[in-house]
Formats: structure tokens, sequence, C-alpha cells
């Protein structure tokens, strides 16, 4: 069994991030979810922008410390787009982290935009669309294929997905792909089981 923190996207603790977590609880893993806009639930990406706006950035980095403060150091940081940032800083800043699930996102791991060095040891996969403009347009899809040249192959996985919808994986939202997520779903439990 492995133990799992999963930060949602910027629309929130959504009824499918919930089900993504209970999907991968379903494979006998523990997954925490922490809410970091207190119940709050965006019906765009852009209403969800301007929660982050109003909270602002330390509001939220406060919230995710508290998340994790009380948590084992032996974590699995995922994050699903928005999340991505957070769930990858603390595998790349916390000490200990086992692995990172890094969904529909991922920030560079060298240059002025990197959090800091890729930890030895710490395995990763990035899963997203192939034609999302946010994820394979942005510079997101080459900043994986970075992580996977710092890291290893053997170590980090990219694995992409035909179509151009983001937060594909949530199936409140009109962008949920089931082929795809149901795919995105067993990679990652399968990334889970050989860390447990």
């Amino acid at each position: 069994m492995t133990e799992v923190v999963l930060f949602h996207h910027v629309q929130g603790l959504t009824g499918g991030v919930r089900a993504f977590a209970d999907d991968l609880r379903a494979g006998g893993h523990t997954v925490h979810t922490p809410d970091l806009f207190d119940g709050e639930v965006a019906a765009s990406l852009e209403d969800g922008f301007a929660i982050t706006k109003r909270l602002g950035s330390d509001v939220l980095q406060e919230r995710a410390d508290r998340a994790v403060a009380d948590l084992p150091d032996a974590l699995v940081y995922a994050g699903l787009s928005w999340g991505v940032a957070i769930a990858q800083r603390f595998a790349q800043t916390r000490p200990g982290a086992r692995g990172a699930l890094l969904y529909e996102a991922c920030l560079p791991v060298t240059g002025e935009w990197a959090v800091g060095p890729w930890p030895a040891g710490v395995p990763a996969q990035v899963h997203g669309m192939d034609k999302d403009p946010f994820f394979a347009l942005e510079g997101d899809l080459d900043a994986a294929r970075e992580l996977v040249e710092v890291a290893g192959p053997e170590l980090a996985e990219v694995f992409t997905y035909p179509g151009d919808r983001h937060l594909f994986t949530d199936r409140t939202l009109p962008s949920y792909d089931a082929e795809a997520a149901g795919l995105v779903l067993r990679r990652s439990r399968e990334f889970l089981d050989r860390l447990g």
C-alpha cells in the first residue's frame, strides 16, 4: 500500500477529483485530498483562477503546507493541472518523497522556473493530452521530457493521449475522456503498486 496526497486542479476539489482519488484507493492505496479552496468549486477555469487570485499564493501555500504537515515523509505527491505545481514542489523539496504523479502539467526541473533539482531516486509519471493547449503547447510537455532526461527513463515516464482536452480525468467536467482517463488510472495504479 502506498500513501498519496493528491492536489486538486484550479476548479477545486470537485466530485470528479474525489472520484479519481477513490479509484486510486480502490487499488488499496491511501489517498489524501486536501481542499485548498476550502469548499469553493469553480464553474470554469477562469473562475478557478479568480479564486486563486483572490486567495493569493501565500494563503494557498500555507494551506498546502498545513495539509502535509502531519503526513508521513514517505508520500507520493500527485497533482491535477494547477495542483501539479504544489505536488511537484513537495516532491522536489520535501525529504522522503516516494514518487510523483503529475497530471496535465509539469514544471521545468532546470532553469529559472525550476523549484530545484529533481531528487535522486524519486520516480515520476507525467500524463497529458498531446494537443492540450495548456499541457502540450505551453511548454509542460517539453518540461516532462526534460524530467525523463534528468531522472532517467528507468525512473520517469511521460504518457501522452490523443486529444486536445484539459482536465480530461475529471468525470464531472465536459472535458472528461473516459477512455484516456481509464488508461491514466491503470498506469497510475501500476506505478503505485511498484512502490508498495
